[in-house]
Protein backbone atom coordinates (compact mmCIF):
# COMPACT_ATOMS: atom_id res chain seq x y z
CA UNK A 1 0.00 0.00 0.00
CA UNK A 2 1.30 3.44 -0.92
CA UNK A 3 1.72 6.10 1.71
CA UNK A 4 -0.43 9.15 1.18
CA UNK A 5 0.91 12.63 1.76
CA UNK A 6 -0.78 14.42 4.62
CA UNK A 7 -3.24 17.16 3.71
CA UNK A 8 -1.80 20.54 4.73
CA UNK A 9 -4.18 23.01 3.11
CA UNK A 10 -7.81 22.98 1.93
CA UNK A 11 -9.72 25.34 -0.35
CA UNK A 12 -13.28 25.71 0.94
CA UNK A 13 -15.76 27.59 -1.26
CA UNK A 14 -19.42 26.63 -1.34
CA UNK A 15 -22.77 28.13 -2.29
CA UNK A 16 -24.76 26.08 0.26
CA UNK A 17 -23.08 26.98 3.54
CA UNK A 18 -25.11 24.54 5.68
CA UNK A 19 -22.75 23.02 8.29
CA UNK A 20 -19.66 24.50 6.60
CA UNK A 21 -18.45 26.05 9.87
CA UNK A 22 -18.38 22.62 11.55
CA UNK A 23 -16.62 21.12 8.53
CA UNK A 24 -14.00 23.90 8.71
CA UNK A 25 -13.61 23.37 12.46
CA UNK A 26 -12.88 19.68 11.86
CA UNK A 27 -10.26 20.55 9.23
CA UNK A 28 -8.64 23.06 11.59
CA UNK A 29 -8.56 20.53 14.45
CA UNK A 30 -6.61 18.22 12.14
CA UNK A 31 -4.02 20.93 11.52
CA UNK A 32 -5.21 21.80 8.01
CA UNK A 33 -4.86 25.42 6.88
CA UNK A 34 -8.09 26.74 5.36
CA UNK A 35 -8.23 28.99 2.31
CA UNK A 36 -11.63 30.33 1.33
CA UNK A 37 -13.55 32.83 -0.75
CA UNK A 38 -15.71 35.82 0.25
CA UNK A 39 -18.93 34.73 1.95
CA UNK A 40 -17.67 31.30 2.89
CA UNK A 41 -14.57 32.79 4.53
CA UNK A 42 -16.69 35.31 6.41
CA UNK A 43 -18.93 32.58 7.85
CA UNK A 44 -15.95 30.41 8.81
CA UNK A 45 -14.20 33.35 10.47
CA UNK A 46 -17.33 34.34 12.42
CA UNK A 47 -17.46 30.79 13.80
CA UNK A 48 -14.00 31.32 15.30
CA UNK A 49 -12.03 29.16 12.88
CA UNK A 50 -8.88 30.70 11.34
CA UNK A 51 -9.21 31.19 7.59
CA UNK A 52 -7.16 32.90 4.87
CA UNK A 53 -8.96 34.68 2.04
CA UNK A 54 -7.95 33.19 -1.30
CA UNK A 55 -7.27 36.73 -2.56
CA UNK A 56 -4.78 37.28 0.29
CA UNK A 57 -3.10 33.96 -0.54
CA UNK A 58 -2.79 34.66 -4.28
CA UNK A 59 -2.28 38.41 -4.03
CA UNK A 60 -5.02 38.94 -6.65
CA UNK A 61 -8.61 40.11 -6.13
CA UNK A 62 -11.72 38.25 -7.23
CA UNK A 63 -12.73 39.07 -10.82
CA UNK A 64 -15.98 39.41 -12.75
CA UNK A 65 -18.03 40.44 -9.71
CA UNK A 66 -16.75 37.50 -7.66
CA UNK A 67 -17.47 34.80 -10.23
CA UNK A 68 -13.77 34.11 -10.76
CA UNK A 69 -11.93 33.56 -7.50
CA UNK A 70 -9.56 30.64 -7.72
CA UNK A 71 -8.15 30.65 -11.26
CA UNK A 72 -4.57 31.42 -10.31
CA UNK A 73 -1.32 29.45 -10.75
CA UNK A 74 -0.70 29.54 -7.00
CA UNK A 75 -3.95 27.59 -6.52
CA UNK A 76 -3.84 25.25 -9.51
CA UNK A 77 -0.10 24.67 -9.38
CA UNK A 78 -0.32 23.25 -5.87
Amino acid sequence: MRHMRPIKRALVSVSDKTDIAEFARQLHQRGIEILSTGGTAELIQKSGVPVTLISDYTGFPEMMDGRIKTLHPKVHGG
